[in-house]
């Protein structure tokens, strides 16, 4: 203790004191390999796709595939995630979605893949992930103290923005050079290294999730505690309305192979652009410690992600659409970083997987209707004018939100 009259010397900076935290550190080594696969996976699907097809339209059926588990699974998901062990529900979600890459690949090698099974096993993997992420995301806070949480929900997006940079650039390598069905494989032993992190982890899981009663009682709290909380709401339609107009990454293939003229490398390029924004975005709010008016910059995050998108839908040159997706992938992260560490640390621990699970159907519905959209629209008025004009929307929306939730403009 100190001494009267003494001064305490300046806390280090925290970019990134939540490594320093065992579980916490095993968990981000884990994700960093394990989503660095599914990136991989991620832009060899949407590839093969188009391969398969040559049709927006099935780009877009990618996304109803993934929606629909959302849709019936996300709530329920949110209860276990309250009422059972963390660890293990991440531990059965991830082993499922290992199986999933493996019988991918082994139909891939085969020769008798078809867009069926590209739809059935992205059904699947939603369903997983509806129980995965309120787990992943509520197990947080148990890992670090609250002093360390912003850095550690800081941390983890830029694993996931660091693997999304390494996954899609070597994924357009290797399907240029080997073929897509390589990826399969190289994603289902990716999982390996997450599911070793599980294992090795110390955290118990809070006694009273474990006598928690999982029923339409405990959903429906979950439910009217979002809805009772303005601030957690008005970010939540914030992220769905911003994806549903703006998420240009469906759309990509047509971008590298018939506009830009790329190829399979220029995609994979494309793909990893909006992560390496991400990556300079999470850095430098990382260093920069505690933003004061949180709102603020977040309205002012997705007005740069929706103007950044407008440029790229626009952009007929390779470097200059290199240059908004960073822009685009800036924004993004910033907006992110922020709506979570503000929904993490006003939710209380008993409640936090259902206020993610109720988050998960804004935050993975918002893209997955907006790949439907924007593959329809594509194929109405062509992909460059589908992208543009989703900007636009974004912006609109930004204002409107401004406007109609004052309580989250003046946030700090």
């Amino acid at each position: 203790m100190d001494s009267p009259g003494t001064t305490s010397p300046p806390r280090k900076p925290r970019a990134f004191n939540a490594l320093r935290h065992r579980d916490y550190r095993l968990l981000w080594l884990g994700l960093l390999v394990s989503v660095a696969g599914s990136q991989m996976q991620n832009v060899a699907i949407n590839w093969h796709t188009y391969e398969l097809t040559g049709s927006a339209l099935a780009l877009g059926g990618l996304g109803l595939a993934r929606l629909i588990p959302i849709v019936f699974f996300s709530l329920a998901g949110g209860v276990v995630a309250d009422t059972r062990n963390r660890r293990k529900v991440m531990f059965v979600t991830q082993s499922i979605m290992m199986l999933t890459a493996f019988i991918l690949g082994l139909v891939t090698f085969l020769g008798i893949v078809n867009v069926w099974w590209i739809y059935a096993v992205g059904f699947v993997n939603a369903a997983a992930v509806s129980f995965d992420l309120p787990a992943r995301q509520s197990i947080m806070p148990n890992l670090v103290p609250p002093e360390d949480l912003t850095n550690a929900v800081t941390l983890s997006s830029m694993v996931f923005q660091i693997a999304t940079i390494l996954g899609p650039g070597i994924a357009g390598v290797l399907i240029a050079r080997f073929g897509v069905g390589i990826i399969y494989w190289i994603n289902g032993v990716s999982f390996i290294a997450l599911l070793a992190a599980l294992v090795l982890m110390k955290t118990a899981t809070p006694a009273r999730l474990a006598a928690s009663a999982a029923n339409w009682k405990t959903l429906v709290e979950g439910l009217r505690y979002v809805r009772r909380e303005r601030i957690i709401f008005s970010t939540m339609l914030l992220d769905f309305f911003a994806t549903f107009f703006s998420g240009a990454n469906t759309l990509l293939p047509i971008f590298a192979a018939d506009i830009l003229k790329v190829g399979a490398e220029g995609f994979g390029i494309l793909a990893a652009a909006e992560s390496v924004g991400s990556v300079v975005a999470g850095v430098i709010v990382s260093l920069w410690g505690d933003i004061k008016r949180k709102g603020a910059v977040l309205l002012i995050a997705v007005g740069v992600y929706g103007a950044a998108t407008v440029g790229f839908g626009l952009s007929s040159w390779f470097a200059l659409s290199i240059f908004f997706l960073i822009f685009v992938g800036a924004g993004d992260t910033v907006s992110m970083i922020l709506r979570s560490t503000i929904r993490q640390l006003i939710t209380p621990d008993a409640l936090r997987g259902r206020m993610t699970s109720v988050n998960m159907i804004f935050a993975i519905g918002g893209p997955q209707l907006g790949e439907i959209e924007a593959g329809t629209v594509a194929a109405l008025i062509g992909a460059p004018l589908s992208v543009a004009l989703g900007g636009v929307a974004t912006i609109v929306l930004v204002a409107t939100t401004a406007w109609r939730y004052p309580s989250l403009r003046k946030y700090r």
